[in-house]
């Protein structure tokens, strides 16, 4: 594969040829109000607006070469099982390096070219890995580095750049981020203070990228177990007590406005990127959560549709099974009676279940596709994915779906699986869930 930098795209005028099986019919459903004809692309309806996309994270791509050949091998393929020939929004994960390479020369002018070209359109990125994120041990380095460094913050704001000219006419962006830090590398109120600093200075640039664009891009702090924020009430607690009040003084200080004006920005630029992998791990209720951050007045940048794995007492030997060396997998177990216990890694927290028989569910970061049918003691939480909870975002909870299951490559025979037909399926699995919700 050719260095899309470099050469033109493939295909006559750039326009690539896609590839792939049927649709299914099923999908073929009319909504009703002003939401529009799902076989008409894959933004959803438009008052309030909704799309939805799949993250290519879970493509292993480490190289500019790489994305490029992942959209037309794979992202085309999944357009051509669910919504063959229409508008199809990706959601691309840009690690630090791809981002410098395609900031630089006429790559980006290019690339957008062939988005245009080819029914593609790009509104969300993932901010979240820095660096390498298949391929080698990743663990805790995925937090790294964090938000009180100058890294993570010149980064963002690229992405941002970037993410400007992508953006279609009239669509916001959003880009998931690091929610402020691994927990176990935060020593004081001044790490928490830098990081809210941190923040705010992002948050001016993209206040600063709407002025001079007309582009609305907002960043989503994705909670995760063993971060910073972990749970809804942790960054409820630091948007009311740190981002909003502290926060708003270094926007205005950077941008020259009033503290009024500056906390709008604030509240308009920065949000939360909804995980429901992560919330349920934690025990928390996805739809629960969604109300928490809504009555608190956060603005929910993004939803990603995903799911966690859930052991009982005879499915917890299976558990050893998903062992693997590239990803962090926090586990945490109900022991009856509101008490939780929690480990960083599946490794250690087997360790120590066998002395726990009060454990009466177990809970791992290991996202498996929203479509995994369970068995023998394992299931998906994707049981408490409500009908309720896809009216709400029907009703506007957010813009932005994000299908997320980056750790398909780590599952057990993962490699040897279709991903294509594996995404397709979860495309399938969401959208029959919207209409079935209506």
């Amino acid at each position: 594969m050719k260095n899309p930098g470099r050469e033109k795209a493939p295909g006559h005028g750039g326009r690539a040829k896609e590839r792939g099986g049927g649709t299914d019919g099923g999908l073929s459903l009319c909504w009703g109000r002003a939401w529009r004809y799902i076989g008409g692309g894959m933004k959803l309806q438009d008052q309030p607006p909704l799309h939805l996309t799949y993250g290519l994270s879970i493509h292993p791509d480490e190289t500019w070469p790489e994305l490029w050949a992942s959209i037309q091998e794979k992202a085309l393929a999944v357009r051509a099982r669910v919504a063959p020939g229409k508008a199809f929004g990706l959601g691309l994960r840009l690690r630090d390096a791809v981002s410098r390479e395609m900031a630089e020369g006429g790559n980006l002018r290019r690339f957008r070219q062939f988005l245009d070209e080819n029914g593609l359109y790009i509104f969300t990125l993932n901010g979240f890995p820095y660096g390498r994120f298949h391929g080698g041990r990743v663990k805790e380095q995925v937090y790294a580095p964090d938000w009180r460094t100058e890294a993570r913050l010149d980064y963002t704001r690229r992405l941002a750049d970037l993410l400007a000219v992508l953006l279609p006419d009239g669509v916001a962006g959003s880009i998931s981020t690091v929610p402020g830090s691994f927990k176990p590398w935060i020593h004081g109120a001044s790490d928490v203070e830098r990081i809210t600093d941190q923040l705010a200075r992002a948050v001016a640039h993209l206040a600063g990228l709407k002025e001079k664009t007309g582009r609305e891009i907002h960043l989503g702090l994705e909670p995760e177990p063993g971060c910073l924020f972990e749970t809804p009430d942790e960054l409820i607690r630091f948007m009311q007590e740190w981002m909003w009040p502290r926060g708003r003084v270094r926007v205005a200080r950077e941008l020259g406005c009033s503290l009024a004006a500056a906390e709008q920005k604030v509240r308009l630029h920065l949000g939360v990127c909804l995980d429901t992998c992560h919330v349920a791990v934690c025990f928390e209720d996805p739809e629960e959560a969604l109300r928490q951050y809504q009555a608190a007045g956060l603005r929910i940048s993004k939803i990603q549709l995903s799911a966690a794995l859930e052991a009982d007492a005879v499915g917890r030997a299976a558990l050893a099974r998903f062992i693997e060396p590239v990803y962090l997998h926090q586990v945490v177990a109900d022991l009856g009676g509101g008490r939780l216990r929690s480990w960083l890694d599946l490794p250690e927290a087997l360790a120590a279940l066998g002395s726990l028989p009060e454990a009466r569910a177990v809970r791992v970061h290991f996202h498996i596709p929203l479509h995994f049918e369970g068995g023998g003691g394992l299931r998906s939480t994707t049981f408490a994915l409500r009908p309720s909870f896809f009216r709400a975002l029907q009703n506007g909870a957010t813009e932005h779906l994000e299908i997320e299951t980056y750790s398909f490559d780590a599952l057990p025979g993962g490699a040897s699986r279709d991903v294509v037909e594996s995404v397709a399926g979860e495309y399938r699995w969401v959208l029959q869930r919207l209409v079935r919700a209506n």
